[in-house]
């Protein structure tokens, strides 16, 4: 059985796969170029129903309020560490189809990592709605593709069904967060993961890899006796 390579899960909504994506683009680019680039998303109800037609059941779970209010917090302090300014975006009823698939198109032309880039900064920097067939039609053809096909990604069954298969994969990579870097049997969570995962990728002890300052932060601290050691960063 031919080695899977490499990859990284990440999803155009997350505020941490952003991070991430911003880290290995800045600090290891190398990275980006040996990896697998793999979106995640949570599916509508199409892709519920397809999904439960194969077999599958995705391992997520409703976020609590409480949850939500802590990474409006995490999320404005993580990118005020990296110079980044954030505009929180208000999703009413998303389809994150519109997007991820949208990815597809982009990735078969070749131009997969400048519509990640760009999508980011449109959602994070700009509070653009990218469940809106119209933003990322733009998008699209800012970057020179067709940007009909774009924005009718997630009426396209052909890329619904490869969208499918991408998230049924996910589960058997044993994906329940983004960001998630796999290198053979090894598995990073979040953000305060990439140097991990870097210096899994690369052969090399985790302190032979710079962490910046900003990723340093993020990495969790030894927990107190009774203490939640859940850590962060690694919430989709």
């Amino acid at each position: 059985m031919a080695k899977k390579p490499p990859r990284w899960y990440f999803s155009l909504r997350s505020p941490y796969s952003w991070f991430a994506h911003h880290d290995l683009k800045k600090h290891h680019p190398d990275v980006l170029d040996s990896v697998r680039w793999i979106p995640f998303w949570e599916p509508d109800a199409r892709s519920e129903e397809l999904l439960a037609q194969a077999g599958v059941e995705l391992p997520l779970v409703p976020m609590a309020r409480e949850k939500n209010f802590y990474i409006l917090q995490d999320a404005r302090r993580l990118a005020e560490d990296r110079g980044l300014d954030v505009t929180w975006p208000i999703d009413r009823e998303p389809v994150w189809e519109v997007a991820h698939l949208a990815y597809l198109v982009a990735e078969d032309a070749g131009k997969g990592r400048e519509f990640v880039d760009r999508v980011y900064r449109a959602r994070w920097q700009e509070s653009k709605n990218i469940s809106d067939p119209a933003v990322i039609g733009a998008i699209a053809g800012e970057l020179g593709l067709d940007a009909d096909r774009a924005a009718g990604a997630a009426d396209d069954p052909d890329l619904r069904a490869r969208g499918v298969q991408i998230l049924a994969d996910s589960a058997r990579d044993g994906l329940f967060g983004v960001p998630f870097f796999v290198h053979g049997h090894e598995k990073f969570w979040g953000v305060d993961r990439v140097a991990g995962f870097v210096a899994a990728l690369r052969g090399v002890p985790l302190a032979a890899v710079a962490v910046p300052d900003a990723e340093a932060a993020a990495l969790p601290q030894m927990a107190a006796v009774g203490a939640d050691a859940g850590h962060a960063g690694g919430c989709g």
